[in-house]
Formats: C-alpha cells, structure tokens, sequence
C-alpha cells in the first residue's frame, strides 16, 4: 500500500494530524482494501468543438456547459472523459461494516475514497504515456463549480460505463456503485495551470462535515 493512499484517506477523514493509534486502523483498513479491490476505470479521448454556451465532445452525446468547463478547455483542442469505480463488491463490504461497526465503516469508506482517486490517478498516468506531448488539465467532475451533475448520463453512455464497469446513474443524478467517479481531463499543446481548487468547486460543499466545522480538506 502507497503512503499516498493512507494520506489520502486520513484527509479525507479530517484527520492529517491524527494520533498514532488512528493512524494504524487507518492503514490496516487501507492495506486490506487495496489487496482485495484494485479499481477499474474507462477512458474515451475526444476531439472538441466550441459551440456557443456549450463544449461539444465529438462522437458522444456529451456538451459540457458552464464556465468552469469553459475555463479548463480554453486552450484544449482534445478531453479525455473518464470513469472509475471500486464496483458494488465495496457497497456490500461497506453496508456489512456499517451493521457491525460503524466506526470502523467510516474509516472504511475513507479508505474507498482514496483509493478510487487513485484510480483516476493511474487512467490520468496511462494518458500520459498514450499521448505524450500534451498538458493535462485538472480533473474535474459533474458537480464542480457550474458543470452540472446531468451530464454524468452522457458520460457514462459514451464511456459504454454500464456494459464495461457495471457503473449507471440513479434518478437523483449519482453513481451507482457509490464509489465511483466521473470526470473530464483536458489535453493541450500548452502547459496547464492548476486551477480546480478549494471548497468553491467541490460538489460536496453543501454537505461537507470538515467545512462546517472551519476546516478544509486541503484541495
């Protein structure tokens, strides 16, 4: 198990300071996790076209609206649309831990967390060597800044996610497995500043239990 995936989950814990002995649990959790679930993600690279107030993505039925969308393919000609998943084997791990130990399932689904960013970290790596050359963007997902959460069904379709990762979308617009991403990368001739960062773009500020308390996640 990386120490990336541990720091992850401890932050997505609010917990980057935490004493030793949460630490441990932590990495235990982790290490079982990783060994026993490796994520899977789909990834479909496409041609752009700016049209009006919406980003068309070639060959899908996918248009990305808003200006976050906006301002992170300004300078892109291609987008990668990703998906990534731990699968429904976690949902049931998880709903398991939570009848039995509900501290425990926390750290769990921290763990999950992490562990499908990685995910998305290893189909951002694989892009790299795919097309070597070009500058990615952030990552950003439905849900961030102005893109809204409806495209996550075009996403989905054009990745093919239900037939290949068993990954679909609920009526109120989540993921269904839980852990589960969706999320576009763009791909420039010119090197990218980071610009997704902070509470403002993050789909869960409504909800964030580290925000309520004065505190950040570190994004």
């Amino acid at each position: 198990m990386s120490s990336h995936l541990l720091e992850e989950a401890l932050r997505y814990l609010g917990a980057a300071d935490a004493p030793e002995t949460l630490r441990r649990q932590v990495e235990a959790e982790a290490e079982t996790l990783s060994a026993g679930l490796r994520p899977r993600y789909v990834y479909k690279v496409c041609e752009l076209d700016f049209q009006g107030e919406g980003i068309f993505l070639r060959g899908t039925a996918v248009i990305l609206t808003g200006e976050t969308a906006r301002k992170m393919l300004a300078q892109c000609r291609r987008a990668a649309l990703l998906a990534c998943t731990l699968g429904a084997r976690f949902d049931l791990s998880l709903s398991a831990m939570q009848a039995r130990d509900m501290a425990r399932a926390v750290i769990l689904d921290a763990c999950g967390s992490a562990l499908v960013e990685q995910g998305c970290d290893e189909a951002e790596k694989e892009l790299s060597a795919r097309f070597p050359g070009q500058y990615r963007t952030d990552r950003f997902s439905p849900g961030y800044g102005d893109l809204p959460l409806a495209c996550q069904g075009d996403i989905c379709a054009a990745l093919d996610a239900p037939r290949r990762l068993g990954l679909t979308v609920t009526e109120s617009l989540l993921l269904n497995p839980v852990k589960s991403v969706t999320a576009v990368v763009g791909l420039s001739d010119r090197p990218q500043m980071a610009r997704i960062r902070g509470c403002a773009y993050c789909q869960m500020r409504e909800h964030c239990a580290l925000r309520k308390g004065g505190k950040h996640c570190g994004n």
